[in-house]
């Protein structure tokens, strides 16, 4: 796994857009759209609890947050509280995929791969 601004490379595959690692170990691009109309409250379309539905249906042992290559990603109050249910890790994209090389439990992520 690797991180630079603009794209991860994850299981040997490059993405260069936001993405959701499934408990799974599926890959699916982030749906932002679900969050884009609290752009102009955070002037960067935010991680909001609208795009966390899928971890209760997952239920995994931990969440990874990535926050991208300079940790600009806001995160909402309500996304913030609804992580508050799993053991989570926030950190900046280029750490997080440090992390989650060396996880061993059951994890979902959702990587930002810009700013």
């Amino acid at each position: 796994m690797k991180a630079s601004f603009g794209s991860v490379r994850i299981f040997g595959q490059k993405y260069e857009k936001d993405i959701v690692v499934h408990v799974d170990g599926s890959i699916t691009k982030r749906k932002k759209k679900k969050s884009k109309d609290l752009k102009p409250i955070y002037g960067h379309t935010p991680l909001s609890e609208r795009e966390l539905d899928f971890l209760a249906q997952e239920e995994p042992e931990v969440v990874y947050v990535g926050t991208g290559y300079e940790a600009a990603l806001p995160i909402t109050e309500d996304a913030q509280n609804m992580l508050k249910k799993y053991e989570t890790v926030i950190m900046p994209t280029p750490k997080i995929i440090e992390k989650i090389e060396h996880e061993k439990r059951e994890a979902a992520a959702i990587i930002h791969v810009t700013c």
